[in-house]
């Protein structure tokens, strides 16, 4: 049984298999409780960030990789029915490979500060020299994502693939963690990736995104 740690980022990893139509367990992580007292979850992932997977005698860490590796072990098992990945000889592959990653790193990496500064961070440091530059990295990040849009509905040209996952995954963090405001072509964007029976099936698995959503929702 594939076992996924914990939601946050991990939530990416539920909806891709619920894409992807494979059984799992999603394991509860609370990290503001203090990954330190659960022991469980540290045999997996010492260093206490989520998500991790366990499938049999494999154990990964980070969420991209984890997403890869579903794909590339299970992806013909897969129900869903267009593939979630294009093959590498495709023409849209290397602008899957391109989105599938700037999702993380260019993008929820980069808000991720941002949030954490203007949520958590006494009133005094909010507004400070790092969150402003990561803000302004995301900004300029996000381009890439807008000029997509501009000449398809998705981030690998006519299909949803994983790659869409992980640029909604970070669009969504931006806009209900970090306070961005975003264009017409990402919102729209954002309402056609989670109008997906997957997507509403993942958050029903995921309590804690849903819940959060919600509060942010009513905000």
């Amino acid at each position: 049984m594939i076992t996924v740690y914990g939601e946050g980022r991990g939530f990416r990893v539920v909806w891709l298999l619920e894409e992807m139509g494979l059984a799992y367990r999603l394991r509860p992580v609370d990290l503001l409780a203090g990954a330190e007292s659960d022991q469980e979850f540290l045999a997996v992932n010492p260093a206490g960030f989520i998500p991790a997977l366990r499938d049999g005698d494999v154990t990964m860490v980070e969420s991209i990789a984890i997403m890869e590796y579903l794909l590339a072990r299970y992806g013909h098992e897969s129900k869903s029915a267009a593939p979630l990945a294009p093959a590498p000889g495709d023409a849209e592959f290397p602008a899957y490979q391109q989105f599938l990653h700037l999702g993380e790193a260019g993008l929820a990496a980069t808000i991720q500060l941002v949030g954490v500064s203007r949520n958590f961070a006494p009133e005094s440091e909010r507004d400070n020299w790092g969150a402003r530059w990561s803000l302004d990295r995301f900004t300029r990040q996000l381009g890439h994502v807008t000029r997509r849009l501009a000449r398809a509905p998705y981030m690998a040209g006519e299909v949803f693939t994983a790659a869409d996952i992980s640029v909604s995954y970070a669009l969504t963090l931006a806009r209900n963690f970090a306070g961005v405001e975003l264009g017409e072509a990402e919102q729209a964007y954002i309402t056609r990736t989670t109008a997906r029976d997957a997507y509403k099936r993942a958050l029903d698995a995921c309590p804690a995104t849903k819940a959060w959503l919600a509060r942010m929702a009513g905000a």
